[in-house]
């Protein structure tokens, strides 16, 4: 121990005081990414590296004492969860039969090479072999996090990847508890019967009890730090019932993020708040953790260590990369997509230290001299270590490399055609109301439109004074808030205007607007319209994308959103647009769409499924005249979405007049919205210029949508 006296402060190496640790960990988690970055290194490589400078195995400078056992493990946790949290659910779906098949190849590959390569090459007994294949079978998500930060967490390799690790890592610790039951003479007659059960019951509770709860939750509880606190409380509840089941708490984070899944929008400042921390600290804190236990010394005091490390990297490597190429052979998947699933799915870590943990604390005997005969032997303890560090460095380049070449292959896709952005106005006048407008908006988006929403408040001319002006600063900021935690940047806009109406048409021409959110007006009068003067007066005057919402509790603990749509919809140009912002809501919520159309209409539906997968159900609705019918399906948890339609128009009927009487009759306690499709109206600037044979609409980020269902129409 190193003493140091600086200002009249004695410090110790290894450091103990707990505000030095923490403060070292913070400038390692700011400085080491910065440094290393500047090589072309990831910043995963970087934060083990200096885990091992700064280790017990290093210069010594800290023990990797139980806090940062504590912080590793929440990050441990935190990838997990996230992968499930993240992972689309309508992908996840498609691509489950794909994921299983992945598992099985992750799985069965690395056990049979790395059995036979420890019974032939490194002399180990059977049990031994077993063992140590099972470590090379596991893999821990260490690179995901480079996944989603190049934006391709969405990708089917990444999606077929994620399944397939919840499969591999669970066989895999299913073979740790058989050999060291095995070994210990442990195994009962109904060893497997009772582990099967335990792991189903703790699933079941998980998938089934959770989001029942975390619904209830949100619903009553909206304070932002309450929240974040609830969910981290149930990840580590699923974690320890995952341990109390006989299996890994990674598996019970990984099951906690797919129960959550529906519940957490990708757009909502709860996904953001979970995203952060966890990236800012705990899963740095894992990383740095992983590196203290590094240890360099072995690697010169004999060739046995060597020897086994040697083989092991290579046996878990060449495994990895066997079971992606065969995935791509069985899926017809990119090279692009191969390497990505080999990049994610080559870094050990994480049961990798369980199992070897587990193996060397079992002592199966004793030599003459009285020394234990380990399960897992010091050589394979630091092979392993050594396994660590060459994997994930090999995961990190992979990952990133082949990461980069997705994202470059999507954006180009993207970016076919020049067009203009699209623009979302939600004017708001109320403190109370403007949460759940805002965060609509955030949830129809495209996800990469961060900066062109806008939030617009309407000061009567006629009643103009500092008082007003302070309430409309005060509203909007509020929207830049709840933006701006979800990372989203939302333009302010304040008019002077005698006539709403007026004034929120000037803005809409002057900004190019294509989307514009209302929130249903409170009447103050039985003899008010049920819409409002001032929704009624934009939809005579604004041909852009209307939706009228009214919210009944937060969007993102709706279980189902029920989509009725007019016959003919198809034909109208505002389409493939409002059938857009449909999908978005199913993309970024993972809630069900039902959609009640005709069989003509529902063909187009599901042909746009095919090539954008969401969860989705389709239901033959043809007669307006008993739209009350499907009042008694609609739930408690449910939104209903009425696409409607302007006069004259070709999917308008006359039973549309009825449908907001119908709303504030049956459905008052239901969250609900009005769809009015743009028109195919040509104006001045050449705002809009649609036409039914071509479906052209000026949005950049939604060309491939449109162009998709655009050929649809013109084979029908």
């Amino acid at each position: 121990m190193t003493n140091i006296l600086a200002l009249g402060v004695d410090i110790k190496f290894p450091l103990e005081n707990p505000v030095l640790i923490f403060t070292m960990i913070l400038f390692i988690i700011l400085f080491a990414p910065i440094l290393l970055n500047k090589l072309k290194i990831p910043q995963i490589i970087g934060l083990i590296i200096a885990g091992a400078i700064i280790g017990p195995n290093g210069l010594h400078l800290m023990n990797r004492d139980s806090s940062i056992l504590l912080f590793g493990t929440v990050g441990l946790l935190y990838i997990m969860f996230l992968a499930g949290i993240e992972i689309d659910l309508g992908d996840f779906k498609k691509n489950r039969n794909k994921s299983m098949v992945f598992g099985a190849y992750t799985f069965i590959v690395p056990m049979l090479l790395g059995t036979l390569s420890g019974i032939f090459l490194l002399k180990f007994s059977l049990p031994t072999s077993i063992l140590m294949a099972s470590m090379f079978a596991s893999h821990t998500l260490l690179s995901y996090p480079i996944a989603r930060r190049y934006g391709v967490s969405k990708n089917r390799a990444v999606n077929i990847t994620i399944g397939g690790t919840m499969i591999t890592d669970t066989l895999a610790l299913l073979v740790l508890a058989a050999v060291v039951s095995l070994s210990t003479g442990e195994i009962e007659q109904y060893f497997w019967a009772k582990l099967s059960l335990s792991v189903i019951l703790f699933g079941a509770f998980v998938i089934f009890v959770f989001p029942i709860v975390a619904r209830w939750f949100f619903k009553n509880y909206s304070e932002n730090v309450l929240q974040y606190i609830f969910v981290l409380g149930l990840v580590f509840l699923a974690g320890f019932l995952a341990e109390a089941a006989g299996v890994e708490a990674i598996i019970g984070a990984f099951l906690a993020g797919l129960a959550l899944n529906r519940l957490i929008p990708q757009t909502s400042p709860l996904m953001n708040r979970i995203e952060f921390v966890g990236n800012a600290l705990f899963i740095p804190f894992f990383l740095i953790g992983v590196g203290m236990l590094i240890n360099f010394k072995f690697f010169f005091t004999g060739t046995e260590t060597i020897i086994v490390a040697l083989v092991m990297s290579v046996v878990a490597t060449l495994s990895k990369f066997v079971a992606a190429w065969l995935s791509q052979k069985s899926f017809g998947l990119s090279n692009a997509e191969r390497n990505v699933m080999f990049g994610l799915s080559n870094a050990q870590a994480a049961a990798t230290l369980a199992v070897v943990l587990v193996g060397y604390n079992i002592v199966t005997g004793h030599t003459q001299d009285g020394e234990p005969i380990r399960l897992l032997s010091e050589s394979i303890l630091n092979g392993t270590i050594l396994m660590i560090l060459v994997t994930c460095t090999i995961s990190s380049f992979v990952t990133q490399n082949s990461a980069q070449v997705i994202a470059v292959e999507e954006e180009s896709q993207n970016n076919e055609s020049k067009s203009m952005k699209e623009r979302i106005l939600i004017p708001v006048n109320s403190l109370e109301t403007i949460e759940p407008l805002i965060n609509l908006g955030l949830t129809i988006k495209a996800s990469n439109n961060r900066k062109w929403l806008y939030a617009l408040n309407i000061i009567d001319d006629d009643r103009a004074s500092d008082a007003a002006d302070k309430q409309a600063r005060k509203i909007l900021e509020k929207a830049s808030d709840i933006a701006a935690s979800t990372d989203n940047y939302i333009h302010e806009l304040m008019r002077y205007d005698i006539n709403p109406v007026t004034g929120i048409m000037n803005v809409i021409k002057e900004h190019k607007i294509t989307d514009l959110i209302l929130g249903l007006h409170k009447k103050k009068e039985i003899s008010s319209t049920f819409l409002g003067d001032l929704a009624e007066g934009l939809l005579e005057q604004c041909y852009t994308t209307i939706i009228i919402y009214k919210s009944a509790q937060p969007l993102s603990t709706i279980k189902r959103h029920i989509v009725i749509v007019p016959e003919k919809a198809e034909r109208e140009a505002g389409f493939a647009l409002w059938l857009m912002r449909i999908w978005n809501i199913g993309r970024n919520t993972g809630a069900q769409i039902h959609f009640y159309a005709t069989e003509h209409t529902l063909t187009f539906i599901s042909e746009v499924q095919k090539k954008f997968p969401i969860e989705i159900k389709m239901n033959k609705f043809n007669d307006w005249d008993d739209i009350l019918v499907l009042s008694r399906d609609i739930k408690e948890d449910d939104n209903l979405a009425i696409v409607m339609s302007r006069s004259k128009k070709e999917s308008y009927h006359m039973k549309m007049e009825k449908i907001p009487e119908y709303l504030d009759k049956y459905f008052k306690e239901n969250n609900y919205m009005l769809i009015y499709p743009v028109q195919d109206v040509k104006t001045e600037d050449g705002l809009y210029k649609f036409n039914n044979a071509s479906l052209q609409y000026p949005i950049e980020s939604f060309e491939d949508f449109t162009r998709s269902i655009t050929g649809l129409l013109r084979k029908r």
